[in-house]
């Protein structure tokens, strides 16, 4: 026992003489060991480091040393030993440091029981990010995904929690510039979409703003259950009540806003804007409400009062080019609240949700990709991995479509009347007179139609 005590110190010694950051991950993604340059390079929060474990994610809602042990999360190929090289990402303050990384895994005789991760001395030059050491040609699809995400998350989701809106698309380069406005101002706001884009997770994000400790009051109203009474009277009892204690003014949140009964919406407008009323107000709505209000749909008073930063999120369908990031996305959150880690998608699995019409929107993909997290086997989500009701909508599109035959409605008829009189005749023996009754004909109908139908000869 004291020989290989001596023989770990050995080790450790030998360590930290290495001149580049080194630190080791055991097999439960728990960092057991920094060297002296490790250290040095991150500071003196990596000496609270040891013993933490690490997730695959790039969240900013995480700080301190958790924060520090998501960045030196290696990917999950890493650990099936099918990545022998990477880039870690590290935040200094405003500015993310990249460096890269070679892994190794370390055996303790047919099974491995850790990775160490040797880094490079100096940063990377801006620009060669995507870069990674000689070993590796090319960063994988999830990797360049992996770092993206940290760019944005640092850019937009650090002082918002804008996760929903991630992606390239102009429609949600605006919904992030009217977003970003929107949580600096106390104007109104209507949030705009179908269900399931986030509607309600945006307007939360928009009233935290950038001091979530000054915020005040979140009082949400689901117009579409409460009736045109009820909605009044509360707002109303609200208008009269004092100022809370808190530092902010708050905020009233009318979810589903278009479902208001119009017989209340003149009275609401009036209560809402004025001036003495102490919430602000923010509206989720599936139809832009002005434009109701040009239909004669909505009071237009209270359609303008409500948008005045209107927030258009549209369906995911229309925005496919922002699927692979938001999928990452959702992905890494489920890594940063589970055991097991996953890296990313094959280009298959990625090629299924970007074309899959996604009725229920950023929801659905949400809960798509929590199965497939759940059902995958490896450090990769295959196409095999997806719900089954993602194949199934493929193979329905696939599928030929049987052309619409005409129906001869009298040919028809005359062939299911053939049939019952046949039956009727088969089972009567023959006999006309119980065959009518069977059939719940008098026996000379039934004749004329045995001769019609050419059944019988005449006699």
């Amino acid at each position: 026992m004291a020989r290989a005590r001596s023989r770990g110190a050995q080790l450790v010694r030998l360590f930290d003489a290495a001149p580049q950051p080194l630190y080791i991950v055991d097999a439960d993604y728990a960092i057991v060991f920094c060297n002296l340059a490790c250290r040095r390079w991150l500071g003196p929060v990596a000496d609270e480091l040891p013993g933490r474990r690490c997730a695959y994610h790039s969240r900013a809602d995480a700080a301190g040393p958790d924060a520090l042990a998501a960045e030196l999360c290696p990917p999950p190929d890493a650990f099936t030993g099918e990545l022998r090289s990477g880039v870690i990402c590290h935040a200094e303050g405003e500015q993310l440091r990249r460096r890269r990384a070679r892994f190794f895994r370390v055996s303790d005789g047919p099974r491995w029981i850790a990775l160490a991760v040797i880094v490079d001395a100096e940063d990377l030059p801006d620009g060669a990010g995507g870069q990674p050491p000689a070993e590796n040609a090319e960063p994988s699809e999830s990797e360049r995904l992996h770092e993206q995400l940290r760019v944005y998350r640092r850019t937009y989701f650090r002082r918002f929690a804008l996760d929903r809106l991630a992606g390239g698309s102009p429609a949600m380069k605006r919904a992030r510039t009217q977003a970003t406005l929107a949580a600096e101002s106390r104007w109104s706001v209507a949030v705009i979409g179908p269900a399931g884009v986030g509607r309600q997770q945006l307007a939360k994000t928009i009233h935290f703003g950038f001091e979530p400790d000054r915020a005040g009051r979140l009082i949400p109203l689901d117009c579409s259950v409460l009736g045109g009474d009820l909605i009044n009277s509360t707002v109303t009892a609200l208008a009269a009540a004092p100022p809370a204690d808190t530092p902010g003014r708050g905020t009233l949140l009318l979810n589903g806003a278009e479902t208001i009964p119009p017989e209340v919406q003149a009275d609401l407008a009036k209560v809402l804007f004025d001036r003495a009323f102490p919430l602000r107000v923010i509206a989720t709505c599936a139809s832009r409400l002005v434009e109701m209000a040009r239909r004669g749909e909505f009071h237009e008073a209270l359609a303008l009062g409500l948008s005045t930063i209107e927030i258009e999120l549209p369906p995911l369908a229309a925005r496919r080019e922002d699927i692979p990031l938001l999928a990452q996305l959702l992905l890494e959150d489920v890594n940063a609240s589970g055991a097991r880690q996953v890296g990313g998608f094959s280009a298959e699995a990625m090629d299924l949700l970007a074309g899959y019409a996604w009725p229920g929107n950023a929801d659905e993909l949400a809960a798509a990709v929590a199965e497939a997290h759940q059902n995958a086997d490896g450090a990769q989500i295959l196409a095999r991995h997806l719900p089954s009701r993602i194949h199934l909508a493929f193979e329905a599109a696939a599928r030929p479509r049987r052309r619409e035959s005409t129906i001869q409605l009298d040919e028809y008829l005359a062939r299911i009347e053939r049939e019952l009189i046949e039956r009727a005749m088969r089972q009567a023996k023959g006999n006309k007179t119980k065959a009518a009754r069977l059939l719940g004909l008098n026996r000379p109908r039934l004749y004329r139609r045995l001769l019609q139908l050419g059944l019988i000869e005449p006699e």
